[in-house]
This record gives C-alpha cells, structure tokens and sequence, in this order.
C-alpha cells in the first residue's frame, strides 16, 4: 500500500517560495473545521480545537487505511482564517478580539457519513470537549497570493505586508480572510524554523 502525500500533490499551494509572493488558484476543497475567538495563545478553546480537528482526522486516515479502501494517506496540516469584526484589532495587539476558523484539509474519499461514524468513535475514545463543535464543508478560495513565512509568528508583519503590497500591484483588492497554514510541529520544533504559509484572497 503506497502513501499518499497531498502537500506533494498539491506542491503550488503547500510549498511556495519564502522569497518572494506568487498567485496561486486555490481549488474548492474539503475540511473539517471550527470556529472560535480570543488569542491563540491563552484561549482553552483554541487548544480545544486543535486537539478534536486532529484526533478526527487521524480517526478518519485509520478508518481509510483500515476500512477496506486500500488507501494511506499522511494527515494534512493545520490551517486557520483570522479576522476581526474591527480590523484595527486584528492588527493590532488586542488579540482577544481576534476571530479565527480552525480546518484541516480532507482528501476526496472523505464523506459526511465517515466523518459522522468517527466523530462517534472519537467521542467514545476520547471525548474532545470541541468534537461537537466539529463541521465537514467544502471551502472555496479561489484566486489568491502567498508566501512561506519562516520564523516566529510575532515577525510576520512584514511578510504580511508584502503579500499585500503583490496584490496592490497586480490592480487587485484583497477579499475573504487572512490565511495561514501551519507546516510544522510546532511544540517539537524551534520558533526560528517554523514555516507557515500566508496566504490572502483576492479580486
């Protein structure tokens, strides 16, 4: 049984250059996600969900791999959606303010009928306290730029910065959400060398 590796599959939209910002077109795709709000970095429910969108997806691989299809497949990484109903917050320091989606990307072969049955194992084996708060739905971004950030997330400004200056001068406006995806593990890995994927949809 081969692996498959869908950020290989999908090398444009999960390994772009960290030099400079490129357009990509984003696919409608699948996730499983959670919504929320407060700062990442002190709120219980961000870390909720965390854990119940990866021990939903990891339920969902083994039930792939095990349950007769004959397909593996590694986990995709986390992502998230970052806004604010005042901006000024969202750009600024009050991060209690922030709001935020949590999603993971589902191969093809997932179907709302498989995610209902492992949520159901998940909860007798587990019990995530947001398993509940767990949806299945297609995203659909569209045309947008990116860039791989490298680094601590508290030095983005620039990088952010950047992607929207690409944008200005492609005679577009920005749309949608801020966009990042999470490529490393990050309790296992230095801030220094954390790589993150920032992405902004745009019109």
């Amino acid at each position: 049984m081969g692996k498959i590796d869908y950020k290989k599959q999908f090398k444009h939209l999960y390994a772009p250059s960290a030099r400079t910002v490129e357009a990509v077109m984003v696919p409608p795709m699948t996730f499983l996600m959670i919504d929320g709000e407060g700062d990442p970095n002190t709120s219980q429910s961000f870390g909720n969900a965390v854990e119940a969108l990866f021990a939903l997806s990891y339920a969902l691989k083994f039930t792939v791999k095990n349950g007769g299809m004959g397909i593996d497949y590694g986990v995709l990484p986390l992502e998230a959606l970052w806004w604010a109903d005042d901006m000024s917050a969202f750009n600024g320091a009050n991060k209690e303010a922030w709001k935020w989606t949590l999603m993971i990307m589902q191969p093809e072969c997932i179907t709302p009928l498989m995610v209902n049955d492992a949520k159901q194992e998940v909860g007798r084996q587990k019990n995530p306290a947001s398993l509940p708060l767990v949806r299945f739905e297609t995203f659909s971004e569209g045309k947008a730029a990116q860039i791989m950030h490298i680094g601590p997330f508290s030095d983005e400004g620039p990088t952010i910065e950047k992607v929207h200056a690409f944008i200005e001068k492609q005679g577009k406006c920005r749309t949608g959400k801020h966009h990042e995806i999470y490529l490393n593990d990050m309790r296992r890995t230095a801030p220094q060398n954390w790589k993150t994927i920032v992405r902004q949809p745009m019109v």
